[in-house]
Formats: structure tokens, sequence, C-alpha cells
């Protein structure tokens, strides 16, 4: 149990675009292309740039018209060239630098307005400086043919007696500068432009503009601010300019600088503004929208239940809207009105028939609706006398890995369904004797389910990865891994697990391994990843919308910086610093909705807590604190909750993400829990909503909130945590599990025993005694 919250994740290229080019990352400047001779993708230089004029300097000294150019010239002469953003920008063998060139137009400005004194024009500084650029032109127009050439200009220099001038740039230069059209001339507008006093509108009713989009598809964002030779336009999202981040998904500025956004999935939701370069003061807002289609899960499938037991048929559905949830029997609607056998709970997700009846039998559909899209899935019921016999199932159980070897619990009845302890023998013994050990006794760490088939756990004092199949209940393999294996995580959408082994007890040589293809156990091999200078990882979870990830990240807990790595690679792609927050990463959460990822973090003076920073996985840039929040992020399974837990202060946080991507507080708890873990617990009454249970390292309480009141309860006296120092593995000292979408038991343990609770009840279920250090648990549901 790595106590990294429950996470959501971002669904990518599903489609599988041209074989291979969907998983080829190529740098700015290039794009990739599948080469017809070997059909392997391969990364090109672009053959050009739109014309936009926005002029950067390269750290080759070079001046170049826009991003674009830069990095088209850095990919053509294969050198990594830079944008440098200071005053010693110049034309190679030219002293203008940008600074100088704004000195000597505000030069221009003075001596005109000198000339000017006996034309006050009154009114706002824009109009004034509007009508000043309009004399100068005519002042400067000698011929009169509405257009200043560069004998013109040049003839400035002794008009005005500019010679003697400290500056290095001429008023030549406007023509190098801001010929927008490169004619050799400049008009009244390009002068316009070039001292920034362009006339730009934007109509009161399109300040805000909000757009719904249906995911998988493509929308334009069009900025509605109009002038003449209006400059170009600027896209920012969360603060962070669009234009130049050369960006898969949101990639194509149109002739009319729109913004083209490919494919858009639930990452994409939230605000976009846009203005036109030099005018931020006149911007408009875009509100993007993602609609959801409904998904849904029955449970279970398939049931046999003898006459006169209750049985429950439980549908789970995701979308955005939330889904409207129906049911069918045997394909005619379901009216709970009209019997007193059946009870629709929780708006519809759970039909529960009271006493079942053979003439029960049947198939129950049910189907999940909203504006955008339908679902639907079948669940079975079967009535038979001798139901009982066929209920032995492997599934629906918590395996819990304890210094007593390993132990499956059924949590409906309490029961051990089996134990192996730790000098049962497969190959070698599950727990070979210590040297130095008295008695003989186990060590675990960490644990994961993978597809419902196998239990992968880790042994850190053996070295090891140790492998259960679930079907049989027993161990069937060790693998081999690094010194000290303490964490690992299932990546589903690479079938693939990832081992972080620390070296020694100091995590001194920490190190990280990926077993490949963990649910087929065919050819599986552990990689050896070159991912060096981190101790933690975080990948995100998959969910019902989101079944595909791609980009997980490693950091370093004393490094100011997150380290994004590709999956499917392992490979690191880029480094996004936390450097100007002085934020050492401690633990990340991540939600699908608006693409946030939320970094705990602490400083280089442990004392001083410092706020979550968000990240923005669109842009992958810090887009700021999470306002004064703090402590430890988890994220509902759905996407919608983010719960922070301080575990210094006792304050609990809740904020929503709305489905406009706006992160809301709802609500503040302040209680005396210093907490350990947190886990999330389906609503029994009403769909779509959450319970918090969360534990403490320090007291025997566990603590019970409804998500969305802030209703809180405390389950009391359910005995001491494991010590710190005897679970050196995580700062989870007594972890909490849940049973997965549809279960109704959570499972916590104390030193020496496990508790039991039944989640639909808020109750304790039961103590299941003489289980020392079962902090290490897995849930199997329906296999």
């Amino acid at each position: 149990h790595s106590c990294a919250p429950p996470i959501l994740s971002v669904l990518y290229g599903q489609d599988g675009l041209h074989a291979s080019c969907e998983k080829k990352y190529c740098g700015r400047g290039s794009k990739c292309v599948v080469n017809r001779e070997t059909d392997k993708p391969e990364c090109r230089c672009i053959d050009d740039c739109k014309p936009s004029y926005m002029p950067v300097c390269g750290s080759d000294g070079k001046f170049y018209e826009n991003h674009c150019e830069l990095h088209r010239a850095s990919c053509l002469q294969r050198k990594k060239i830079y944008i440098v953003h200071s005053k010693d920008c110049f034309f190679k063998g030219d002293g203008c630098t940008m600074a100088d060139y704004r000195r000597l137009k505000s030069i221009l400005l003075n001596l005109q307005s000198h000339h000017q004194r006996q034309h006050n024009h009154q009114g706002e500084d824009r109009i004034q400086k509007r009508f000043l650029v309009e004399d100068m032109f005519n002042h400067w127009d000698i011929n009169g043919d509405r257009r200043l050439g560069s004998s013109e200009l040049a003839q400035l220099i002794t008009r005005e007696d500019l010679e003697d001038d400290y500056l290095d740039c001429t008023p030549e230069d406007l023509l190098r500068f801001d010929d927008y059209n490169s004619d050799g001339y400049l008009t009244l507008q390009e002068l316009y432009t070039a001292f920034q006093v362009i006339q730009l509108t934007l109509p009161e009713e399109q300040k805000v503009s909000i757009m719904t989009v249906t995911v998988g598809l493509s929308t334009v964002l069009t900025c509605a601010i109009h002038g003449p030779l209006r400059p170009p336009i600027i896209w920012k999202r969360n603060g962070v300019v669009l234009n130049f981040l050369d960006l898969e998904d949101i990639n194509d500025f149109g002739e009319d600088d729109s913004l083209y956004i490919t494919k858009v999935t639930t990452i994409h939701m939230g605000n976009y503004t846009c203005h036109a370069y030099g005018y931020e003061e006149l911007y408009q807002t875009h509100i993007l929208q993602v609609n959801v289609p409904p998904v849904i899960r029955v449970y279970p499938e398939t049931q046999a239940q003898e006459p006169g037991v209750s049985a429950s048929l439980k549908c789970h559905a995701e979308g955005i809207p939330n889904p409207r949830i129906s049911w069918l029997k045997n394909g005619i609607a379901i009216v709970p009105k009209l019997s007193k056998q059946l009870m629709l709970l929780a708006n519809g997700s759970e039909l529960h028939i009271n006493s079942v009846r053979y003439e029960d039998t049947g198939a129950y559909t049910c189907i999940a609706k909203n504006e955008v899209g339908v679902d639907e899935d079948i669940s079975s019921l079967f009535i038979e006398d001798s139901a009982r016999k066929t209920r032995l199932s492997v599934g629906d159980m918590f395996y819990v890995f304890s210094n007593d070897g390993i132990t499956i619990i059924q949590p409906t009845d309490c029961e051990i369904q089996r134990h192996i302890k730790p000098n049962e023998k497969v190959f070698a013994e599950i727990c070979p004797r210590v040297e130095g050990e008295a008695s003989q006794f186990c060590l675990w760490a960490s644990a994961v389910n993978v597809r419902d088939k196998y239990i992968y756990v880790t042994q850190p004092k053996w070295n090891r990865i140790m492998i259960l199949d679930i079907q049989t209940q027993k161990v069937i393999q060790t693998l081999d891994t690094d010194p000290l294996p303490v964490k690992i995580h299932y990546d589903k959408s690479h079938d693939q697990i990832w081992v972080l082994s620390w070296g020694d007890m100091n995590a001194s040589h920490p190190t990280l391994q990926v077993i490949t293809e963990a649910s087929t156990r065919e050819n599986q091999h552990i990689i050896h990843t070159h991912l060096d200078g981190m101790d933690d990882y975080f990948i995100p979870h998959t969910n019902l919308i989101i079944n595909h990830i791609r980009f997980g990240f490693i950091f370093n807990k004393s490094l100011s910086a997150i380290h994004k790595i590709d999956l499917e690679t392992v490979a690191k792609i880029k480094t996004i610093s936390l450097k100007n927050y002085s934020c050492l990463p401690q633990a990340m959460a991540y939600t699908h909705l608006g693409g946030y990822f939320f970094v705990q973090c602490k400083t280089n003076l442990s004392l001083s807590v410092t706020p979550q920073l968000i990240i923005d996985s669109v842009t992958d840039s810090v887009i700021g604190p999470n306002s004064d929040i703090s402590g430890t992020p988890y994220i509902s399974p759905d996407g919608r909750y983010l719960v922070s837990a301080n575990k210094y202060s006792g304050r609990i946080t809740v904020q929503t993400i709305t489905i406009q991507g706006e992160i809301k507080l709802i609500y503040d708890l302040q209680t005396t829990m210093r907490i350990s873990d947190l886990t999330f617990q389906s609503s029994f009454t009403e769909g779509n909503q959450y319970y918090i249970y969360a534990t403490s390292y320090l007291q025997t309480d566990v603590l019970f909130v409804e998500l969305s009141t802030g209703k809180m309860d405390i389950l009391k006296n359910l005995k001491d945590p494991i010590k710190s120092k005897d679970w050196p593995w995580s700062h989870c000292n007594r972890i909490i599990k849940d049973s997965g979408l549809f279960g109704q038991y959570l499972i916590t343990p104390a030193k020496d025993s496990l508790f039991i609770i039944n989640g639909r009840q808020n109750t304790l279920r039961c103590e299941v005694s003489g289980i020392k250090r079962g902090n290490t648990v897995v849930w199997v549901g329906d296999v």
C-alpha cells in the first residue's frame, strides 16, 4: 500500500492514430512523419511557419520573426537555440537592442509632444497618444504619399538633431522592426502598431463566451476582438501563453488567429482568454465545458440466490452531466411503485429485492442516459434452491499480508477463508528465517491487484516480489528485484508494474524497475529504468471515463522539481521546476477534470508548511498555489472532489472541481486527527456521491465524513495503530482500504488486529485478532 491517493487520469490517443506517430515525440520546430520506406515514425523539421510578427531573440544572437521560426532554425541547424529575454538581444554586428529600440520610440514621442504643446489633445492617454502618432506621421511624410520610406526616416536624424544621441538605434530601425508586410514602407496603421495605439473593439456581450463540446470531437475558439491591423492574438490558459508551446492537442492557429483544440478530452475544460499582442487589458474569456457520454458497470454480472433472501443489483454510471439511471427486467421497464418487492436506492444506482421468489429470475438491464449518450449493461439473477452450494467464490475478499503470513478474509461474515503461514513451502519458504531473528515471521511493504488475476507483493528484506494466483489462492512465483523494494504500482494502461527500491534503509540508492506484461505472466521480465535522482513516483489511476494513462512523474522529495515520464518508453520527457515556489514535492494527486495535478509541498525549513501547487497537465506549467491549502491531496474516484489532509494541523479541506474546470472551496473541517490515510466510499443513499474514511497515525479513532455536506462522525476505540518506527516503508502507519466501486466494507489494521467497518451503516463489523503489522492489504473484487 503506497498511501498514494486514489486518483484519476487522462484519455489520450485511443483511436490508434497513424500506427506509430501517436507515440512519437518530436520537439518544437519539428513534426512526426511516417517514413514510407521503413514504415517507421521520424521527426522532420517543419517546412514553414505561419506569418506572424512577434519578434524574439535567439541564444545564437539572431533575431527571429516569431517563436516558430526560432524553433524551426533550431531543428534545421541541429543545435539548441532558446529564447533570450535579455536586453542584449541584438542583430549580429549591430547594437540596437529591444530596450534601446523602446527608448528610441519614447524619445520620438517626447519630441513630437514638444512640437505639439499648442494642440493639447484632451482625453485618455491612448487617444492622446494616437493623435500624437498621427501628427508624427504627417510631420515625417515629406512627400505626402501617405507612407514613410527609408530616406524620409533617415532625414529625421538631421531634422530632429538626433545625431549625438547615445542610442544605438536609428529611426530607420522602425522599418526593420515594424514593417509588417515587409514592403519597405511604413503606413500610418503600421506606425500605430509600432507605438501600440491601434483601436480595438470587443462587444460587451462577447466578453465571456461559454462553449460545450462532447469528448472526442474537435473545437475552434475564435477571438471576437476586432480592429484594423489587429496585432496577432495571444491565447492563454490559466495565465500560460499557448501560442508557442507546440502542444499536440492545441496546435493550429488559423488565419484568423483562432485556437484549434483537436480531440477534446476532459482535461481541456476550463478558461481560455484571448487578447491582441500588446493590448492585454482588452481580453475575451472562453469557458469550455466538456460533455461525456455515460459509461456504466453493473455488479454482480451474475448471481444465484435461494428463495426468501434479499438480493441487490448495483449499477454505477459516470458521465457529464450526471446520467439518469433506469432499469428493465427482461426488456420491460421496472416501475418500483407497483411493487412492494422492489426498491430503487441512490437515484436508481441500486435495485434491491427484499425477498426473492422464483419469478424474480431474469436479465436486469441498467440504462444510463445523459444529453450526449446512453450506455447499458445486464446483471443476471437466478433463483434456485441449491444456490448456497454454488456461492463459493474466490472474489470479494481482503488479502492481508502480516507478520504471520497471508490471511484471506471474507468481510461479509468476517470469515478467514485461508491462512498461508510464513514457513509454508512452495518452491522455498514464503518468508525464509532471517539470521539473528528468534522467530520466523514475514515482512511486507506494498501490494497490488493485477486485474483480479494476481497479487504482486514486495518483500523488502528478501529483495523480491512474490506473486499470488487469485483463482487458486496460492503463491506461484517470486521475482528478484533491486535491494529493498518498498513501493509498487500497477499501470493498467500498459499492463506494467513499477517497483521502487531503496537500496538500503536510508533510501540512499533508490532505483525504479518495471515488470512488463504483468497480467499474462508469459514473457515477463524486469526492466531496469535509467531514471535516477528520484526517491518517489506518481502514476495517475484509471477510472470508468479515463481508461488510458500516458504519463507519470518521478521526483526527489528534497529537490524543487518533478520530472514527467512517458510510461510506454519509460523515458524522461521534461522537467517542471518548482523553484519559484520553493516547493519540495512530497506527494501528488490528479483529476482529469481540467487536467490538474496537485502537489503537496514542503520547504527546506521543514517546520513551515507551504500551500499545495497546481500544475496544468495541458501546458505542463505551474499555475500557482492552491490558495492557502496545504497537506496531502486525495482525489475522489470520479475526479470531482479534492480532499486535502494536513497531518500537522488536523485541518481537512474539501474542494470541488466543477464541470467548467474551476476549483472551488466547499468547506473546511478542523479536527484533532493527525491523518495517516484516507479513502473514498460510494454513497448508498445518493448517486454520484462519496463518503471519506480517514485513520490517524496516533489515535484509535476513524473519521467518517459525508462529502457533499461535511457531516462528520467518528468510530471510536479501534485500538492503537502500528507505531511509525515499526512501519518504515511509508508515512502511513495506519492504512484504510476500501472494497472498490461496489463494496461496502473497509479494513484498517491496529497493532495486533484488524478492524472491518461496514460502510453502509458506518459501524464496526468485527475485529479479527492475532494479526500483527497487517498494514499491506489488497481488495479482490468480483472474479
